[in-house]
């Protein structure tokens, strides 16, 4: 019975992936972004991080946070990704809020599919450690450090 679960989720996230990697082949990205980031959480939590935008062959730091609910325990995340739509660099700032159903993989493998008031797109995979992490349930708010 677990391992019928197990592939399912294998197969679910599979195919999420494959539609966020459908989407961007019809259009190129206009940067990558790499993050990192921590969570704790015990009923209400929150997350926090920092990642690099490359955008037009320069990399610019960001950091990352985020209030979530209903969670309990303490992780960490990798993620990495495409970024679309992104016209000027102001616009990177902002909340994102996921666009689309996450997905989970068996030992903490997922993707994501997010978007902020400027219309950017943020389309990242990653792995998870821990007993939670969740970059909140709101979503997570970015910003360029100076």
């Amino acid at each position: 019975m677990r391992r019928s679960l197990m592939g399912l989720a294998i197969i679910g996230a599979v195919l999420l992936v494959a539609q966020i990697g459908r989407a961007a082949e019809e259009k190129k990205p206009d940067a990558t972004v790499k993050m990192s980031g921590k969570s704790v959480a015990a009923g209400v939590g929150f997350s926090w991080g920092s990642g690099v935008l490359t955008y037009q062959g320069q990399d610019y730091p960001f950091s990352v946070s985020g209030l979530s609910a209903g969670n309990i325990g303490a992780g960490s995340a990798e993620l990495s990704g495409q970024v679309f739509n992104l016209q000027n660099l102001a616009d990177f700032n902002g909340n994102f809020t996921s666009v689309g159903a996450g997905a989970t993989v068996g030992g903490g493998g997922g993707a994501m599919s997010m978007r902020n008031q400027n219309g950017v797109v943020m389309n990242v995979v990653g792995t998870t450690r821990g007993l939670t992490f969740k970059l909140g349930a709101d979503g997570m708010k970015v910003e360029l450090k100076k």
